[in-house]
């Protein structure tokens, strides 16, 4: 997996999973780009990602979004790997839904990731290559009380992610999805506070009930997601397009 002089734009790499990534992009001799909303997130993440570049853009916003992708567009030639791993939908319990809740929820992780792979993939296809990795969630093959908004826009990324692997094919560009499960992030540590409120229980005793459904016994780290990114991005997977993996320890036994 050689990504020497490589571009990869990172989003959501500050932190977790995109941090991950780009950590072990620039082990490979990639020229690597994170974005994140805050900047004192983008400048801690900067201090050990050495040779890194970071911009700070709110990608729910779909102009600054373009802006990210043009300047980047502009200043190195071209993106050739994008991982989309910004964005989150809060999790909330069914009882607390309401409309406000459900479109929060699409501009947090489904727009969050369009915004971004729209601009991209047009540009990807004018080179006639590269590979977009859509870190999406394994809420959108399950519905959880807890998370049905934030599920729904993944299941609405999983689609997206099929139909622009089948779209953009013949154009030399491969869309692929991965669908983590429970995972040591910060991220997941938040959407163990609803769970805590849906089972009324505490939320150490929420995260031990969650972790026990596990077959494999724990989470995943974040590294061990970053390794099939960067398997998914290089030509060993050249294949591989249009479809989405889950790895969640087997907790989901579904085809």
């Amino acid at each position: 997996m050689d990504y020497k002089d490589k571009v990869i734009l990172i989003t959501g790499g500050s932190k977790g999973i995109g941090f991950a990534c780009a950590k072990q992009f620039i082990g490979q001799g990639a020229k690597v780009i994170i974005s994140s909303r805050i900047q004192a997130d983008i400048d801690q993440a900067l201090s050990q990602l050495p040779g890194a570049i970071g911009f700070s853009a709110d990608l729910t916003h779909e102009d600054q979004a373009s802006n990210l992708v043009v300047h980047i567009q502009q200043t190195f030639g071209g993106i050739d790997v994008l991982v989309n791993s910004a964005g989150a939908a809060k999790r909330t319990p069914v009882a607390e839904l309401d409309p406000k809740a459900w479109r929060a929820a699409m501009d947090a992780k489904f727009f969050t990731t369009i915004n971004v792979l729209d601009p991209v993939i047009k540009l990807m296809a004018a080179r006639g290559h590269g590979v977009i990795i859509n870190i999406i969630g394994s809420g959108g093959k399950v519905a959880s009380p807890t998370h049905l908004a934030g599920g729904s826009a993944n299941a609405a990324l999983m689609l997206a992610t099929a139909g622009l692997g089948n779209a953009y094919a013949s154009s030399g560009i491969r869309v692929l999805g991965i669908n983590p499960g429970l995972t040591e992030t910060g991220r997941v540590k938040s959407g163990m506070e609803a769970e805590a409120r849906f089972l009324e229980v505490s939320i150490e005793e929420a995260t031990t009930k969650a972790v026990k459904k596990i077959p494999l016994g724990r989470m995943a780290t974040p590294e061990e997601v970053a390794d099939l990114v960067l398997f998914l991005a290089s030509d060993k997977a050249r294949y591989l397009t249009g479809t989405t993996i889950t790895m969640d320890g087997a907790q989901t036994p579904l085809i």
